[in-house]
């Protein structure tokens, strides 16, 4: 008689790691989605501030401190739910939330109401990062953790970039309020997807033994606080990633409306010269850059991550700054890629090592935290401040304002290159 072979039952932690290269693909579509519908607003600045007759501060204040006050500060609280609660069901909310939001962005009749709308896409969007950084933490160990969240940032540049080319080819066609809602309503399919096809992790499972905290206790808020302010790397690491988003947001913001006033690009070649080429460069330079970290770190320690995206940083200011400077398009453009190409690394190390350093039940927490002061500081001043000065600036520079404007924020990148440097020492003597 045959003999009947029974198959072992796969358990919750075997499936969630054989499905953890799905999920983390369902995390970079929603991460896609977010900066999808947070950066339609700059392809379409121009026609939004002809038709509504807005100023440039007006425009800044809409894509950046607006949006931003509310994204940051409600991250801290969604990230103590979901270091306590389910982390996908979070997610799809959130995703379903701003979704609407963006897709009601193309009905409003002036400043407020849109106003009203973008505070409504930062509500909605609060709840999406921090538990995603959480779940990659959890799925994936320190040596490969800046390789998974490296993916997981192409999706900052690749939802940029597609949001410039569908906004601006259906602005194009059919104005900018169908642009608002054709980028908006798709989202909410995806929530549905997430929702009913996401496996959420145990926390801590990836983990090396010797790392795993008390995964019972809850800790507090003023806990999480508590421990990220005690451990002077993270902070070194928020400081640096922050500056370098403030640089990074006003570039994001204003670039396309920089393209077109500086060098007479219509919304079209934007929307399908620079926003694919950037778009690309950015999610390359993510990706590599992410797998060259986790390299490093396995042969070197994890310091050295910090320490390689200082030198990348390095490399690519004066790229920066020539694209400021120059007033050929060729070199411009060339310029502005070899950029975003080598800078775009920033997002996976840096996340990757503040994940690392936080306690296990508390890694949405310190992901929040994170996240509030990048975005109160990088995205709320980085396009609100760039767009005052460009009006500022004005009656100096006349039409070249914004240029001048864009180059007043990109000469910080040097303090963001000192604090990543400083980072790596100190995560040198900790090893």
């Amino acid at each position: 008689m045959a003999s009947i072979s029974i198959s072992p039952i796969e358990t919750a932690d075997q499936r969630a790691l054989r499905r953890r290269s799905l999920t983390l693909l369902l995390l970079t579509l929603v991460y896609f989605f977010s900066f999808m519908d947070r950066y339609i607003l700059s392809i379409l600045l121009e026609l939004i501030k002809a038709d509504l007759g807005l100023s440039d501060t007006q425009l800044g204040l809409l894509s950046g401190f607006a949006f931003a006050l509310f994204y940051a500060t409600l991250g801290i609280p969604v990230a103590w739910l979901a270091d306590r609660h389910s982390r996908r069901d979070i997610i799809a909310i959130s995703l379903t939330l701003w979704s609407a939001m963006t897709a009601l962005c193309g009905t409003a009749q002036g400043f407020l109401q849109l106003l009203i709308y973008r505070i409504g896409v930062g509500v909605g969007e609060a709840g999406s990062s921090p538990p995603s950084h959480s779940i990659i933490a959890d799925l994936y160990p320190p040596e490969k953790r800046a390789g998974a969240m490296g993916i997981y940032s192409t999706g900052v540049v690749l939802g940029g970039g597609f949001g410039a080319i569908i906004g601006g080819m259906i602005a194009s066609a059919y104005g900018w309020r169908w642009a608002m809602a054709a980028v908006g309503l798709p989202g909410i399919l995806l929530a549905i997807i997430v929702r009913l096809t996401m496996v959420e992790p145990r926390r801590g499972l990836s983990d090396p033994p010797s790392q795993v905290r008390d995964t019972s206790a809850l800790p507090s808020l003023f806990d999480g606080l508590k421990s990220l302010f005690a451990c002077p790397p993270a902070i070194h690491l928020i400081l640096a990633v922050t500056i370098t988003s403030l640089v990074g947001y006003a570039t994001a913001n204003f670039g396309p409306s920089y393209l077109q006033r500086s060098f007479g690009m219509t919304l079209m070649q934007v929307s399908l010269i620079y926003a694919p080429a950037v778009a690309l460069a950015g999610a390359f330079g993510g990706i590599m850059g992410g797998r060259i970290a986790d390299t490093l770190g396995r042969r070197h320690g994890l310091h050295v991550q910090a320490w390689f995206v200082a030198a990348l940083k390095l490399i690519a200011l004066p790229f920066t700054v020539l694209f400021y400077f120059t007033y050929d398009l060729t070199t411009g453009f060339a310029a502005i890629i070899i950029s975003y190409l080598l800078a775009s690394s920033y997002l996976g190390p840096s996340f990757a090592l503040i994940q690392g350093l936080a306690p296990t039940r508390m890694r949405a927490v310190w992901a929040a935290i994170t996240l509030l002061v990048i975005n109160l500081i990088g995205l709320g001043l980085g396009p609100s401040v760039t767009g005052i000065l460009s009006d500022l600036y004005k009656p100096i520079f006349g039409a070249e304002s914004l240029r001048y404007a864009l180059m007043s924020a990109s000469l910080l990148t040097p303090w963001a290159i000192f604090h990543y440097w400083r980072a790596g020492v100190l995560l040198q003597r900790m090893a």
